[in-house]
């Protein structure tokens, strides 16, 4: 079929079982040729992570998107003559579509119509295992289909046990927001009590030197969180395979032991939903000394996927955390000298490594130790014989370095965060030393 000038067609093999799925994008002012292509590739990615079979993909160029079905009214009626032939039943657009675009779209196609958000919350939804990660992402999957609400959804007093039937002179539709609304407070209130309980666990830890693998979706986190720590960690090559973050003990080269957490991965237009809703979780990247940001250096647009993890991070308050570039899946690049030689003059500072193959691993956690170490201080204390109590908190609050009994008392100099050594000079500062630290 030979499409209309301004737009392009390009089909793809049908991969997994499951609903038909028609791809749609817009190549419009903000947006070049070559972005627009890596988004539908991603897209396509996603569609088909979700359990869909992708039979094409299609874009449309024009300056803005249409008010009423994002795409013009041509190429709305071309697409339904696709639809029906394709025996489509589903089509989801790469942007985010407005309520009143849904509803357009359905009633003219008369099939499913999502956008990139939906897709993303759904694979959250089938990927989610802890009670945790469920709760975050009903949480989000409520809160983006309230205003998207049109049709009748008779199984939700259902779903909140019974709660609630209509009203004097309430609608359907009135009953069913106030249902989702009501199990969205139900939802924030639990979320807020499994948060406390993540918070206690927290600070029952001790003062180990904390680390936060951050990155693009399938960027290989889950991979290097195994070589580092030799933990058994799920490991697959598909988008979102980690929802729940894990924390694991590790040695630095120094000896110490540290926590090594592995979090969620990040996309381009991540549902501002989700990331609300698994903040919780993302606390392990706020409360890491060091950030390690993964990076698949093998990927076309791995530029764009450093931007975008770095938007993201701003997003979460941990911008200007100290950050560790490890430029992941080298090996990939190993027929590519000259492209390699490059990205090395492009990201001096960046450690490349290959997690899969362990290639400079070790110089990777050299870094982390350094980094690490920036973030701390050595201090000293003199505790009396008499005050020996006081030894345990401090032997938990960070890395012993030295333990010597002195005629005035016991020599205690422990490496910890300067948060903590602050809380250390103040606790018990009749017992700070002013002896240096042993080189």
């Amino acid at each position: 079929m030979v499409l209309p000038e301004g737009s392009a067609r390009r089909t793809v093999k049908q991969h997994l079982t499951g609903e038909r799925a028609l791809l749609v994008g817009l190549l419009h002012r903000q947006v070049t040729r070559a972005e627009l292509e890596d988004q539908l590739q991603e897209l396509e990615a996603l569609v088909r992570s979700a359990g869909a079979d992708v039979v094409g993909v299609y874009w449309q160029e024009r300056p803005t998107p249409d008010a009423a079905t994002y795409i013009g009214r041509g190429k709305v009626a071309e697409l339904a003559t696709i639809i029906e032939q394709q025996h489509v039943s589903t089509v989801v657009f790469d942007q985010e579509l407005t309520p009143a675009q849904v509803r357009n779209l359905e009633r003219i196609w008369n099939v499913k119509v999502l956008d990139r958000a939906g897709v993303i919350l759904h694979i959250f939804a089938e990927r989610a295992r802890t009670q945790e990660a469920k709760v975050q992402v009903e949480l989000a999957q409520l809160q983006y289909l309230l205003p998207r609400l049109s049709r009748l959804w008779t199984h939700l007093s259902k779903q909140v046990g019974g709660i609630g039937t209509r009203g004097p002179g309430e609608t359907q539709l009135e009953t069913d927001r106030r249902l989702i609304r009501q199990r969205i407070q139900r939802l924030q209130r639990k979320l807020h009590e499994i948060t406390q309980q993540r918070q206690q666990r927290r600070r029952g830890r001790e003062e180990l030197p904390r680390f936060a693998l951050v990155g693009y979706t399938n960027a290989g986190k889950s991979t290097l969180m195994r070589a580092l720590t030799s933990a058994p960690v799920a490991v697959a090559d598909q988008l979102f395979a980690t929802l729940d973050t894990t924390v694991r003990r590790f040695r630095l080269p120094g000896g110490q032991t540290a926590l090594l957490a592995d979090t969620v991965g990040f996309l381009r237009k991540l549902p501002p939903q989700l990331i609300a809703a698994f903040h919780s979780t993302l606390a392990e990247v706020l409360e890491a000394d060091v950030l390690v940001h993964v990076v698949d250096v093998s990927h076309p647009n791995f530029r764009q996927h450093i931007q975008v993890v770095s938007n993201t991070l701003h997003l979460l308050g941990a911008g200007t955390k100290p950050t560790i570039l490890a430029l992941n899946k080298v090996d990939r690049l190993s027929d590519q000298i000259t492209l390699l030689r490059e990205i090395e003059v492009e990201y001096p500072d960046a450690i490349f490594i290959s997690a899969e193959r362990g290639i400079h691993l070790w110089r990777l956690l050299l870094a982390m130790q350094k980094a690490y170490e920036g973030q701390t201080e050595v201090i000293s204390f003199l505790l009396p014989y008499t005050e020996l109590r006081a030894l345990q908190q401090l032997r938990s609050s960070g890395q012993l370095l030295r333990q010597e009994p002195l005629p005035q008392g016991l020599l205690v100099q422990l490496r910890c965060p300067l948060p903590v050594g602050e809380r250390l000079r103040g606790q018990y500062a009749p017992y700070v030393s002013p002896i240096a630290p042993q080189p």
